[in-house]
């Protein structure tokens, strides 16, 4: 950075970091553009350090990335980016232009800036009244290290083993297939009942194990049909018990009297 110290712009704004940024991001916009913050990201692409400093061509989005990285600081340190809004604002959405501060004396920073006085790269010492903030790319890197810390002790739950015998045939009862398979068989059976609630009677299927039998679910018992050797044990009618007596009752047997028989 320090080694190009006193560049100066070519006519029409054209520079080299902005020929850099327009190859970068493929939008030849950037070659003759404002190229304070495209200094800095050609120079950090040259350090190795764009991860923690940033490749920006606008200052109020370069602003934003550090508040998101958590970088943002109203401190200066040696290295930290400088961010100002020349009409003495302090949200990031106003900043006009940027710089890297090389030191810091008293309440004065001792800086490095591109785009300076309209042409050229050169040192600065600047008042901090219109300073809106710091990015401090050491912060940027402390917070990307402990991000891959936790990253790497994450580890996948690893459940426990798995026996290689042969278990129970009752280890199934535990297991989601046989669970599912008892809540659909509870479903069916509640649905059977209250159909047959809907249909006014409470009739069990026959396959129940627990069926019951109750006086109305059986069909009413058929007549008893009298003995023909025993009438007397059966339900007739009074006629019929007295139609025959039967043998050693006791009493003689009616005598038939035939038409001639005088007696």
């Amino acid at each position: 950075m320090r080694q190009e110290l006193g560049y100066k712009e070519k006519n029409g704004q054209v520079t080299k970091f902005g020929q850099w940024y327009a190859d970068r991001v493929q939008d030849t916009q950037y070659r003759d553009a404002p190229w304070c913050d495209m200094f800095l990201a050609w120079a950090a692409d040259k350090a190795d350090l764009s991860d923690y400093v940033g490749e920006f061509a606008w200052t109020p989005s370069h602003a934003a990335w550090f508040i998101q990285q958590g970088a943002w600081t109203q401190k200066p340190e040696p290295g930290a980016l400088v961010f100002y809004d020349w009409r003495g604002g302090k949200s990031y959405k106003g900043i006009d232009h940027v710089g890297v501060v090389e030191r810091v004396s008293g309440k004065k920073i001792h800086t490095i800036e591109a785009n300076v006085d309209r042409v050229w790269l050169k040192r600065k010492t600047r008042e901090t009244d219109k300073v809106v903030g710091y990015g401090i790319p050491r912060l940027v890197k402390e917070n990307v290290d402990r991000l891959e810390e936790i990253r790497s002790t994450e580890r996948p739950l690893v459940g426990p083993p798995r026996s290689e015998t042969g278990g129970s045939a009752l280890d199934f009862l535990g297991t989601p297939p046989a669970l599912l398979a008892a809540m659909v068989l509870m479903t069916v059976l509640l649905s059977l009942r209250v159909t047959g609630r809907r249909r006014g009677h409470r009739r069990r299927p026959s396959w129940l194990p627990w069926r019951t039998t109750r006086p109305h679910d059986d069909p009413q018992p058929p007549a008893r049909i009298p003995s023909p050797r025993n009438p007397l044990a059966g339900d007739g009618t009074a006629d019929e018990r007295t139609a025959r007596v039967p043998a050693g009752s006791g009493r003689p047997a009616p005598k038939r009297r035939k038409p001639y028989d005088p007696s």
